[in-house]
């Protein structure tokens, strides 16, 4: 994981998506919001919509995993324990997201998502990598450790 100050990052509040500035060396020991005092890494994966995806997508600078998905996805649904359990094992690497491509259309257009579930993992507003198709959690790590700009 790199950053353009190599001191500290700017993140989004998985919670109230304000914008925190946290020292590198301090992301492993939970630090908190500094608005709405909740941690910033909550072991799980959070909600997005149109008017919260870009604080975590461009204006965070750490790496955002988000999956795509649909209430009515079987794979979606098969997949969503594994996914859950894999932001337990990723953060503080980077934030682990959802988006309800039914509720948010406009997002799933705006990716080009053409088939569910798909994980696309995007740095500071560029798409890094996407996966389409359910994944065990084993899968979910070993994909997002392949990554380059997740070490």
């Amino acid at each position: 994981m790199s950053t353009a100050n190599t001191e500290s990052m700017q993140l989004a509040c998985p919670h109230c998506h304000s914008l925190n500035r946290v020292p590198v060396a301090r992301l492993a020991e939970a630090p908190a919001c500094g608005r709405c005092k909740r941690p910033l890494f909550a072991g799980e994966p959070f909600e997005l919509d149109a008017a919260t995806f870009d604080a975590h997508a461009v204006r965070s600078e750490l790496p955002l995993l988000v999956d795509f998905w649909a209430p009515w996805c079987g794979p979606c649904r098969m997949m969503a324990p594994a996914y859950r359990q894999a932001a337990s094992v990723l953060e503080p690497r980077l934030h682990l997201a959802k988006v309800d491509t039914q509720a948010q259309p406009e997002l799933g257009a705006r990716y080009g998502i053409r088939s569910i579930p798909t994980l696309v993992l995007l740095h500071r507003g560029r798409e890094i990598a996407r996966q389409s198709g359910a994944m065990s959690l084993p899968g979910i790590v070993q994909w997002v450790g392949q990554q380059p700009s997740v070490h």
